[in-house]
């Protein structure tokens, strides 16, 4: 049976949808989707992507909402009350969502950087590479984006909501603004040509894995987030239809995302396939040679901090849920407890560009390694551990009856439970084994 639920619920649907939609809308759509598309042949590397997100995506996020309203309770709790030995997949999703919220604050923090950089002397900082590689000031940055998201957290769904009604809808039309603009740039086209046309020799299979695990990142699937939020959820909510829509708005602001940038970076000659230099580097060169430049940087990385802001309260809700479910603790203990920890763990990934970056392991940084510890690594493990538990151990039934409560109907219900059942595990086993691979070091070219 469902377990009751204290906490509040989603005041309306549009405000869940949003949410959810923000949970999922952040730096891997606007900042890793297009240097992965860059990376890994443009138009191929998009069409990977769409079928991993109808086959791989959809299904778990349906799946990890329909387990939190079931249940009503934070990821450990959640599978925990599913049956005995289940908790580990719950752990697996609470640890990936502090791991990623560390180093996600220090990127978010880099973002404020440019944003006071360009509204104060309408300038990006002089040197990224610089800037990044001080001890200092990025954890200054780092602690500031704890604080912005802890303040919206205080005031549990009801500040979730607010913010994502605020943020969502203004995140749209910066990215419209920004489209525009890019669209009518000379030599735009060859941007437009490389999102959709295919290249050549775009085939392989680290682009495969690629466009797997951006399906997890970009969707924040396995990091218990889906699952807290759904466990605010009403039953007469219709879960499948609104996945459908969060999916629908999540691939839409990434396909967005590449029209904003890669226009602009192809008509000035710049290289596509760069990792963070793209966005930290890259384009504010670009924006520096366009009338009203400024500007337009400074709408580009306000859209930057309303999608990181988004996204990094639906992890630190997650964590705030757990704590205050299984320590019994108030709202605003764990959430200053949780701040203190995620700071703190943040602090070698900010060191990692700077006073750390020779200290590595197989090759890598501290970043790297917790970058590719959750992206490939504990993301798909939770996931395929859910489906197989799900799909063969607790049974499908009982999530099916969950998502058809008060008269819903699930259209797509023996869809899903093959999904769940077979094509997703074994596509979600891919990016484990790939990421078993990169971790030591085997396979790289």
């Amino acid at each position: 049976m469902s377990s009751p639920n204290p906490r509040s619920q989603w005041t309306s649907n549009i405000g869940f949808i949003l949410a959810t939609a923000g949970a999922a809308i952040g730096l891997g759509n606007l900042w890793k989707f297009p240097y992965l598309m860059g990376r890994h042949g443009g138009f191929f590397f998009l069409l990977l992507y769409l079928v991993f997100v109808l086959l791989l995506g959809l299904p778990v996020l349906i799946t990890e909402m329909g387990i939190g309203r079931r249940t009503g309770k934070e990821p450990v709790g959640a599978y925990c009350s599913l049956g005995k030995g289940a908790g580990f997949i719950g752990v697996i999703a609470a640890l990936t969502a502090f791991i990623v919220l560390s180093y996600y604050s220090v990127i978010g923090g880099w973002i404020i950087k440019y944003i006071l950089s360009y509204a104060t002397t309408l300038a990006p900082p002089a040197d990224f590479t610089a800037y990044i590689a001080q001890p200092a000031e990025p954890l200054l940055w780092h602690l500031l984006f704890m604080i912005l998201v802890a303040v919206i957290c205080t005031k549990g769904t009801g500040g979730i909501e607010k913010a994502s009604k605020l943020m969502m809808p203004a995140l749209f039309l910066c990215l419209i603004i920004l489209i525009v603009r890019a669209l009518t740039l000379p030599g735009a086209g060859r941007g437009l040509a490389f999102i959709f046309t295919p290249g050549e020799s775009a085939f392989s299979l680290e682009a495969v894995s690629a466009a797997l695990g951006q399906v997890f990142y970009s969707l924040s699937l396995g990091m218990g987030s889906a699952i807290t939020y759904g466990s605010y959820l009403s039953k007469k909510t219709n879960i499948p239809k609104d996945c459908g829509k969060v999916v629908a708005l999540d691939t839409l602001i990434a396909i967005m995302a590449g029209l904003a940038i890669f226009p602009a970076v192809f008509a000035f000659g710049k290289e596509p396939g760069q990792g963070p230099g793209l966005v930290f580097g890259t384009l504010p060169d670009v924006f520096s040679r366009l009338t009203g430049g400024p500007v337009f940087a400074l709408l580009f990385f306000v859209l930057m901090l309303f999608a990181a802001i988004t996204s990094a309260i639906a992890l630190l809700e997650c964590l705030i849920a757990f704590a205050m479910d299984r320590f019994h603790m108030s709202r605003r203990k764990a959430i200053l407890l949780l701040c203190v920890l995620v700071f703190a763990a943040g602090i070698p990934s900010s060191l990692s560009f700077g006073p750390l970056q020779n200290a590595t392991l197989f090759g890598r940084t501290f970043y790297e390694l917790m970058g590719l510890l959750t992206d490939n690594l504990l993301m798909p493990l939770g996931g395929i551990c859910m489906c197989v538990y799900v799909g063969w151990i607790w049974g499908p039934r009982v999530l099916l009856e969950e998502m058809e409560a008060e008269g819903v109907r699930f259209r797509l219900k023996k869809a899903w439970v093959w999904c769940v059942r077979v094509i997703t595990p074994a596509l979600i086993a891919v990016v484990t084994v790939m990421g078993f691979l990169g971790m030591a070091g085997i396979g790289e070219g």
